[in-house]
């Protein structure tokens, strides 16, 4: 049977069986893991599968094509592979649905235990496993005698069996407390004190009756608030019992409580006399002053009163109008009712973080996708995108002048902005229009800094700051020609799914890496996670890998090899000197950088070169990706290195968040936050690596925003070993495949598969923003068939 065929059967399994409990499903994602453990990807592996909502969407395809935990160390691997792949990153993921969608049989293999190596999400506790595996000491390696294996005319290439060299100088910092605050006592106090005001006016009566008849009890308990507020007049029994409802001021019912508590109830109604006789001793009126701090309850019951016993005096007005004239004493109150409710929001403490651990994706590589980048077309075109769901990058900030300020990047954002004058907002709108195509006046340029060329444009500071750092996101120093080809790659993406060029998978980026690897399951893959290889059996005659020995000792016949760049030692390496590195830092916050009405923002932040500095690109998460719990915020930071992490990052956290190092700063608070430097993946050379020539070689996670890199690098590998084939051809729908033996009206046998506009090959991607309609989509493609 064939690849389709087995996809189709697969699907229909998955249909009749249903969607398996939450718990059942991780257990199927995890008995696909080789000998790993169950347990170790409960917290490795994030709530994937709560994204897939359809029944076409393949959840747990992984068990149709690998071994069980249980039975991986008594069974052996097949002893035969068309391509052995090493490492599950995104160029490794994407080259392996790749080869297994044509028809290859593909092995591949990860020694650690969880997918995505350097593109890997974890959720906060895993990730506190994960640091604390880094800033271990590599322990030697023991290399084992497989020369036993060797066959005449072959020799052994061991490779590396640790990636320490690509994370270092790991550090750690928590500036919140360990432990949650303990205000269980005060929150009690409050809420016993803040419960009669929300029961019913009996259930009030028979309290304000209780207190009627013990009212120097009550006295013991606001006597502290009183002392703290109001200093003067604690003798008098009003006070207290308003302090008893201070908590709460709108509520009204206390002050009944007050009137009900007096002992002697004739005095009740006497108040608007004494209102009659207190206009001799004016002095009196501070003591209410006091009874003003509730505006609401005198005019509740006062008013009755009046209309009922004393309809003629007017001398009941005036109070009121004091009331209403003195505005400033009930303003007062509301900061203790707020002290007083601010429990609610209190600190969020460390321990907090670790028991919401699982609500966190934290990604290693930061990372967006360009709505019209190779990764989304290629998520589109395999179908691949139908296994997760994404979110629109609602805005773009800049950091400039020790202010955070969002960029206009849109049509709708240009009109609508603040920041600019009618006249920027004219110059910009026409800049915009002559960059979509190249002109003669540009090519005058070719060579010369971008930033002389955005000046001669007689464009401002501010549009100069936006143009460059921003919309093109390059340096002052950037030729103009890759300048003004970036500005048009951001305004190609504008509008596609929102209003910003920008994607973001919902449960973070490690969900890409994992969707292909799905993908290649379905068509025959086979996944073993904590499982490597030892050696390369070359051939001296050919110069070629013939196989290779596992970790177990297995011998696998192999005709193309597959390897992450850590599984090669430096002496066989060809990468740039000195190697680069990237600076990543990882805060969780507690509020967002630009607060507003919305608790839905993600946010990319561009922060310009200072002091001779790199720039920083800036990505803020909100709870709504799944990556962070509720009231907190995921910051993502990530710039070339120049130091170590902490020394790069440090000092803009500290000017833009509230630190211990920054203790009045008006931004949020980091709670936790990580520093680290990882290698880019960009330093390392395509070509001549001393390997034989059926090996080949991909590198990690680069400094660029997006995924081009890891894109080309996936496609240049495929197109190497089959030159021939579709690099990843749209996979059939399980309703378009028709089985063998099955009659239909074209009569035809085996798979047929039908590869025309049944299959999806346009837009349609699991967004929750805005799209252009089809009709302007359909218009674009025959444009650019045209062209």
């Amino acid at each position: 049977m064939s690849a389709a065929a087995s996809f189709a059967q697969t699907e229909a399994q998955f249909a009749l069986r249903g969607m398996a409990e939450h718990d059942a499903r991780h257990f199927h994602i995890v008995s696909a893991l080789g000998d790993s453990k169950p347990s170790d990807h409960m917290e490795t592996i994030p709530d994937l599968l709560v994204t897939q909502r359809s029944s076409d969407v393949v959840p747990d395809c992984h068990v149709t094509s690998c071994f069980p935990a249980n039975n991986m160390a008594t069974e052996e691997l097949p002893s035969e592979f068309d391509v052995v792949i090493l490492g599950t990153g995104l160029a490794e993921s994407v080259a392996a649905a790749a080869f297994s969608r044509v028809g290859q049989k593909v092995l591949h293999l990860d020694r650690r235990s969880y997918y995505a190596a350097n593109w890997a999400s974890f959720t906060f506790n895993a990730l506190l496993t994960w640091i604390q595996q880094q800033q271990e000491e590599p322990q030697p390696q023991e290399v084992q005698d497989w020369s036993s294996l060797l066959e005449e005319g072959e020799e052994l290439i061991y490779l590396s069996q640790s990636d320490s060299a690509s994370i270092r100088n790991v550090q750690v910092f928590c500036f919140t407390s360990e432990e949650d605050e303990e205000e269980a006592p005060d929150t009690t106090e409050e809420k016993d004190s803040a419960d009669p005001q929300g029961e019913t006016e009996e259930e009030a009566e028979e309290a304000s009756h209780k207190e009627g008849e013990e009212p120097e009890p009550p006295q013991t308990l606001p006597p502290p608030a009183q002392s703290q507020s109001e200093p003067e007049p604690p003798q008098t029994l009003p006070p207290p019992a308003q302090s008893q409802s201070e908590p709460e001021p709108p509520q009204t019912l206390p002050p009944p409580a007050q009137s009900q508590s007096e002992p002697e109830p004739p005095q009740s109604l006497p108040p608007p006399a004494q209102s009659q006789s207190e206009p001799e001793p004016p002095q009196t009126l501070p003591p209410p002053a006091q009874s003003q701090s509730e505006p609401e309850p005198p005019q509740t019951l006062p008013p009755p009163a009046q209309s009922q016993s004393e309809p003629e005096p007017p001398q009941t007005l005036p109070p009121p109008a004091q009331s209403q004239s003195e505005p400033e004493p009930p303003q007062t109150l509301p900061p203790p009712a707020q002290s007083q409710s601010e429990p609610s929001k209190k600190k969020i403490s460390y321990a907090h973080l670790v028991r919401e651990g699982r609500r966190f994706n934290i990604d290693l590589v930061s990372k967006l996708m360009f709505s019209r980048g190779s990764l989304v077309d290629l998520l589109i075109k395999s179908n691949v995108s139908r296994y997760a769901e994404f979110k629109n990058v609602t805005r773009i900030l800049t950091y400039r002048q020790g202010r955070v300020e969002q960029v206009p990047c849109s049509r709708s954002d240009v009109f609508a902005s603040r920041q600019l004058s009618v006249v920027e907002k004219r110059k910009l709108m026409r800049f915009l229009t002559s960059c979509a195509e190249e002109t003669e006046e540009q090519r005058a340029y070719n060579g010369r800094p971008y930033l002389e060329f955005l000046s001669d444009q007689k464009l401002g500071d501010n549009l100069q700051h936006f143009l460059l750092h921003s919309i093109a996101m390059v340096t002052e120093a950037t030729p103009t020609e890759q300048g003004l080809a970036a500005t048009r790659h951001f305004l190609r993406c504008l509008g596609r799914y929102g209003n910003t060029p920008f994607l973001f998978p919902v449960y973070g980026l490690g969900e890409i890496p994992q969707c292909f690897c799905r993908m290649c399951a379905v068509f025959g893959g086979i996944y073993c996670l904590r499982h490597s290889v030892s050696c390369l059996l070359l051939d001296t005659h050919s110069n070629r890998c013939k196989a290779v020995i596992d970790s177990q000792g297995q011998r696998i016949s192999c005709s193309h090899v597959v390897l992450e760049e850590g599984f090669v030692g430096a002496e066989r390496k060809r990468s740039c000197t000195p190697p680069r590195f990237l600076s990543r830092a990882v805060l969780i916050t507690d509020g967002s950088i630009l607060p507003t009405d919305s608790e839905q923002q993600v946010s990319l932040v561009t922060v310009p070169p200072a002091a001779g500095g790199p720039a920083v690109k800036m990505v803020e998460l909100s709870p709504s990706t799944m990556t962070c719990s509720a009231g907190t915020y995921l910051v993502h930071l990530t710039c070339p290195s120049v130091g170590s992490a902490h020394q790069d990052l440090s000092p803009l956290v500290t000017s833009m968040f509230r630190t211990p190092e920054s203790p009045d700063h008006d931004g949020p608070s980091v709670l936790w936050c990580l520093f680290f430097n990882m290698a880019d993946g960009s330093g390392v050379e395509a070509e001549g690596h001393d390997l034989p020539e059926n090996v080949h070689l991909s590198s990690g996670p680069d400094a660029e925003l997006g995924h081009e890199h890891a894109v080309r690098q996936a496609e240049s590998i495929f197109q190497k070993i089959l030159p021939e084939e579709e690099f990843c051809p749209p996979a059939p729908n399980p309703e378009d495949i028709i089985y063998d033996g099955d009659t239909g009206d074209t009569g035809d046998t085996g798979d047929t598969v039908n590869t025309g506009d049944t299959v999806n090959t346009g837009d349609t991607i699991n967004t929750d923003g805005d799209k252009t309609s089809p009709g302007e989509e359909e218009e674009e493609r025959q444009a650019v068939s045209e062209e």
